[in-house]
């Protein structure tokens, strides 16, 4: 039977999804379902679940066969499996999770106030950080940080910062305060959300991300923030839900949260709203985190990598060491000229791919693989 996984976005306002999305998305999406109750908005909350197959476990399961490999998938979901090797060994896997990292590496890895320290210490240039924590985590502590030291830390470096809960992934609450209000809005939410969070310099430049498995990068793109481009005609909601239903058509799983308070604030700042028309030709970033899990945009950059870089990332991969390593940097130049200043900005040791494979077939088959490289490395590790 096909092997599926559910994405549910819960509690969104009606307006924002039209029921002709809803239908385009059951009609186009392979193995897809919409239910009957989320085409029927309400003024209050439409529910909306997208049914499909998981990036990784098919990537996994196209390039297994060629060698010899059995994948074993959970049934339900299809996010887990087992992988069996033609020498009887079986390695398991969630996600894009698997067991070509050392666990130490990788739970630093995931901990950006701890990937900024030993970054730092490694010698890398990064941007100057402070990890500040709740108050209930900050009475376990012996050296207290709260949200006031993160407050007066932004001042002394100077505004605006960003601001990152320390454990999160895919961009998720990342923010930029240009003022008190908005960094004490902001820190309160991710505080809600995670017990530390990391006040970070805000640096200008191209963001990169670049992947590396053993030494070698195996994929490099620019990433570029959430934006609308507008018509003349269009409002942003529109040009939202135009955008929406291209990431559909393409087979990318990007939901757009139309109710990100990130969002929100990017236009008001901008003195603009939702349903505000954009003049042709007009552009607007809306958010100003770079991930393309948050509906960012990106060039593929792997062709035309200068080798600086690559030894860059290949360097910060080994340190850290991991095998298999998704490098984050902010560039003042171009990455196909020799390194300029530039700051790592994080690292990630299960780098999501699925939205670098909706670029296009080259790309799906630069993560192919990428993924027929990791499954060799798990058979002889």
């Amino acid at each position: 039977m096909p092997l599926f996984y559910t994405l549910v976005r819960r509690g969104l306002i009606g307006h924002c999804w039209s029921s002709s999305i809803l239908n385009f998305i059951a009609l186009t999406i392979p193995n897809s379902t919409v239910p009957p109750s989320a085409q029927i908005l309400s003024e209050e909350h439409v529910k909306l679940w997208i049914v499909r197959k998981t990036f990784v476990s098919d990537s996994i399961s196209r390039v297994a066969g060629s060698i010899g490999a059995v994948v074993e998938l959970e049934p339900d979901y299809g996010f887990v499996g087992s992988i069996t090797f033609q020498s009887g060994r079986r390695v398991l896997f969630k996600d894009r999770n698997f067991n070509v990292n050392p666990q130490g590496s990788s739970e630093i890895a995931r901990d950006k106030g701890y990937t900024s320290y030993f970054l730092r210490k490694f010698g890398y240039a990064v941007p100057r950080d402070i990890t500040v924590f709740t108050e209930k985590f900050n009475e376990s502590l012996a050296m207290q940080r709260t949200i006031d030291d993160g407050w007066v830390f932004a001042q002394s470096i100077g505004l605006p910062v960003i601001l990152k809960p320390h454990n999160l992934s895919q961009g998720t609450l990342i923010s930029k305060a240009h003022t008190k209000r908005e960094y004490y809005a902001q820190a309160r939410h991710i505080l809600k959300r995670s017990s530390m969070m990391v006040v970070q310099e805000f640096l200008k430049g191209s963001d990169y991300r670049i992947v590396v498995l053993d030494n070698e990068v195996i994929s490099a793109y620019e990433r570029m923030p959430l934006k609308v481009v507008g018509d003349g005609s269009s409002s942003i909601l529109d040009l939202l839900n135009q955008k929406q239903v291209q990431f559909v058509s393409t087979g990318r799983d990007t939901v757009l949260d139309l109710e990100d308070p990130r969002i929100t604030a990017k236009l008001k700042r901008a003195k603009k709203n939702i349903e505000s028309i954009l003049s042709e030709g007009e552009s607007l970033t809306l958010l100003d985190v770079a991930n393309l899990s948050t509906g960012g945009d990106a060039r593929d950059v792997t062709h035309c990598i200068h080798p600086e870089y690559i030894t860059l990332a290949t360097s910060i991969t080994r340190d850290f060491g991991l095998r298999l390593c998704g490098v984050d940097l902010m560039c003042t130049g171009p990455i196909d000229q020799p390194m300029q200043e530039y700051g790592v900005i994080e690292i990630n040791s299960a780098p999501g791919l699925d939205n670098y494979g909706s670029m296009g077939d080259q790309q799906i088959q630069r993560v192919d693989e990428l993924y027929l490289k990791v499954l060799k490395a798990l058979e002889a590790p």
